[in-house]
């Protein structure tokens, strides 16, 4: 039912020093970010160690929902929310199992979704996704055991890829003269 962890979403009043802290102290990378002027909220993910993605997420005017959310504390981790390869699946999976749920919405093209309330998951609100045909996200890739690098000729030069433990693979185009210097850079650095 469940392809794996999207992301981690922390909820917080002050942005910039959260912002500053995920990627000025732990390293995380800025990816997508925008603001949703109906729930007002400003989102932002980013993706940390093994391709790991937390969000962050903070009201951007007074009729936020994230308002409740913040009224007592500075911020914590809002929800979590799961991947599916079909929601309409687990939402039966659901209905079968006697789990709640809430929100239910399906943009095939863009983003399905549904919740479930964290008086029904042990304290955390679960959201359960499907990613629409437009949604980017990173397929996982499997080399063979030990092999981390492939290398493919094209006709300006070479594909590189790299893949990371955690399951992606990081693609880079390289000219000619990119491959010679990488080539001329590792026979050095191997001290030959």
């Amino acid at each position: 039912m469940i392809s794996r962890i999207d992301h981690v979403s922390i909820a917080v009043r002050d942005y910039e020093t959260a912002r500053r802290l995920f990627e000025n102290v732990m390293g995380a990378v800025s990816g997508a970010s925008a603001e949703d002027s109906n729930l007002e909220y400003f989102w932002h993910i980013f993706t940390v160690g093994d391709m790991s993605r937390l969000e962050l997420i903070t009201p951007s005017g007074e009729n936020s929902f994230l308002k409740n959310f913040l009224k007592e504390r500075d911020g914590g981790v809002h929800h979590i929310t799961l991947e599916t390869p079909d929601i309409h699946k687990a939402r039966k999976h659901l209905e079968e199992n006697g789990v709640p749920f809430f929100g239910f919405s399906d943009i095939p093209e863009l983003w399905s979704e549904l919740y479930i309330h964290p008086k029904d998951a042990f304290g955390v609100l679960i959201q359960i996704m499907q990613p629409g045909s437009q949604y980017h996200t990173i397929e996982p890739v499997r080399y063979p055991q030990g092999k981390r690098v492939k290398i493919k000729a094209n006709e300006n030069g070479c594909e590189l890829s790299i893949h990371h433990p955690g399951g992606v693979e990081l693609k880079l185009a390289l000219d000619r003269e990119e491959a010679t210097n990488l080539a001329r850079d590792l026979k050095q650095a191997l001290g030959e």
